[in-house]
């Protein structure tokens, strides 16, 4: 997991402008457009068109292996309002969490573990499943409890309640799925809400690990030699043209002049950030 989110974050540090803005924004309003297509199909299969089906991508239908995520998650207009808008509100923080980049290669990932689990569960179980976006979108839920697990939300507009306790409750529906699939006779298929953990776990394994095991197993520290650091940085700088650059959302001062730089005392190494991310970032551990 480690080494996983370190290519991850120095691929967005080098690459500044990879990433989707607003990726979030683009899917729920994707998801609302086919709802409301599907609405008016009076035969009620266009959402199958759209699903995710193995067999179907083998025959000819690519399109599947994309618009699998635009597939409503529920047919009432107030439930699917409800789920749009808190997940545009999770998916948009994280964004500006983590920064377009990272978070694109988040949902991309989540995306083709879907894909690839879709195929294998094809090829061993002999038959094909219809999938939607449905656990990539939950899995959501525990990325936001694991960086902002004190924030408090209005379950049902009403209750206040922290994003903790609601990623239990996300961690129960996700092990009734499972039982409740296996009981049908869904087989493989059935595992399909593990993918999505993993997914979490690659992303934000460490974060919450980090936050739950005793100091004494928890990795020790590297020393750094800061004048290196300095030196290296400052190189960087001299060669790129700026002198000081965001390591989360990769904006720079030449850029985004009016923008207030700093760096971060708790990261190991050097590492600067920009005024939106250095009071919310993930500490850079080696």
């Amino acid at each position: 997991m480690r080494g996983f989110m370190k290519r991850v974050d120095l691929f967005c540090y080098k690459h500044p402008r990879f990433g989707i803005n607003n990726l979030m924004l683009a899917i729920v309003v994707g998801t609302a457009a086919v709802w409301l297509l599907g609405a008016m199909d009076r035969t009620g299969t266009f959402a199958s068109f759209l699903a995710f089906d193995a067999a179907a991508v083998l025959r000819g239908q690519v399109w599947r292996i994309v618009t699998f995520i635009f597939v409503p998650q529920s047919n009432g207009v107030i439930s699917l309002l409800l789920f749009l808008y808190f997940y545009y509100f999770i998916g948009s923080t994280l964004e500006r969490e983590w920064g377009p980049g990272r978070f694109t290669i988040y949902y991309a990932m989540g995306m083709l573990l879907t894909i690839i689990y879709g195929f294998v569960a094809y090829f061993v179980d002999g038959r094909s499943y219809f999938m939607s976006s449905t656990y990539i979108n939950l899995s959501m839920f525990f990325a936001f409890a694991t960086l902002f697990p004190e924030t408090r939300v209005l379950l049902f507009y009403i209750i206040p309640i922290k994003m903790k306790w609601l990623a239990i409750v996300d961690a129960a529906y996700f092990l009734y799925a499972i039982v409740s699939n296996l009981g049908a006779g869904y087989g493989m298929m059935s595992f399909l809400p593990l993918v999505a953990i993993l997914n979490y776990f690659l992303f934000c394994g460490d974060a919450l690990f980090g936050g739950v095991l005793p100091a004494g197993r928890q990795r020790r520290a590297k020393t750094y030699d800061f004048q290196r650091e300095v030196r290296k940085i400052r190189h960087e700088q001299k060669t790129q043209g700026y002198t000081r650059k965001c390591a989360v959302c990769g904006r720079t001062d030449t850029d985004y002049p009016e923008l207030e730089f700093r760096y971060c005392s708790r990261c190991q190494g050097v590492h600067c950030f920009c005024q939106d991310h250095i009071n919310n970032h993930v500490h850079f551990t080696e």
